[in-house]
């Protein structure tokens, strides 16, 4: 499908695309730049990449596909250097989990005749670096794009036959609805996950060791959450901010609400809102999303 891929930033994601690609044979060269030289070191050595260099203009001359998967705070001045010596054709691609900053950031730095096609691939687990990937992450997961009006049909058809080669369902929105809705299927379970987590370290010393001990239930699933990418994740609220703080509100007055049937002992109350949200829960399993 492609001759020279370029990979800007080679955490999980990007190295998962390495190597779903490379099993189906996909590009023909593959190359990656990151800040560190370990990282890059990394990529060479688990085979992900022929080359790889903490210059990313270097690495994107000649690339007919160039992804950004840095933190999502980056892509403005990382364009800014790669813009001038992007290939004409060539696809720009992303995997960032907010669309609308990113694609303020990106769209008015591209050079005449290079396309942009944004992406978010709903899938994951809470480790990060070239070593955590692997080819099958997006199998039976989401991708979402969400190209311009005015993007090229021939790149979005790419990008997206693209995706479904790694096993994923792709859907098409505007970068304002897809925000909205990660904003309560994603962002905000983390924000609470976070929050939780960040409660139990503030406890005594004694029952802190006890949360620990005894956390093999609820207090777990969090933990996994919140081990997430800290930086990955101050971009996502900052650049989300409006949505996160939409639905954080929503959250709020639903807290607040559940507070007040468990303090005045209102059992029809709970057992209502639990029985709907178990329902919730089976439909997830049922769609093959668990």
């Amino acid at each position: 499908m492609f001759n020279r891929v370029a990979f800007l930033g080679i955490g999980l994601i990007a190295s998962s695309m390495a190597c779903a690609m490379r099993q189906q044979g996909l590009a023909r060269t593959y190359v990656a730049a990151a800040r560190r030289a370990e990282t890059c070191a990394t990529a060479l050595r688990l085979g992900l990449v022929e080359e790889a260099s903490t210059d990313p203009v270097a690495s994107v001359k000649g690339a007919d596909l160039v992804v950004l998967a840095t933190p999502v705070s980056a892509y403005a001045d990382l364009m800014r250097q790669i813009a001038p010596h992007l290939a004409p054709g060539a696809i720009v691609t992303d995997v960032g989990s907010v669309k609308g900053q990113v694609v303020a950031d990106v769209a008015p730095l591209l050079p005449e005749g290079v396309h942009f096609v944004p992406a978010h691939p709903i899938a994951g687990t809470e480790h990060s670096g070239p070593e955590s990937g692997f080819a099958e992450l997006f199998q039976n997961r989401w991708c979402i794009l969400t190209p311009s009006e005015n993007t090229d049909v021939q790149a979005i058809d790419k990008i997206s036959e693209l995706w479904r080669r790694f096993g994923s369902k792709v859907d098409i929105m505007t970068p304002a609805h897809h925000d909205q809705v990660l904003a309560i299927t994603s962002h905000l379970p983390h924000l609470i996950a976070y929050t939780i987590v960040g409660t139990a370290v503030d406890l005594e010393g004694a029952l802190q060791n006890e949360v620990i001990k005894y956390s093999a239930s609820g207090f777990r699933d969090f933990t996994r959450i919140a081990a997430s990418d800290p930086v990955m994740w101050r971009d996502i609220f900052l650049s989300n901010r409006e949505a996160v703080l939409e639905m954080l509100g929503r959250f709020t007055e639903d807290l607040a609400a559940l507070q007040k049937a468990i303090r005045w002992g209102d059992a029809e109350t709970l057992e209502a809102l639990f029985t709907r949200t178990r329902a919730i829960r089976r439909g997830i399993v049922e769609a093959g999303q668990a």
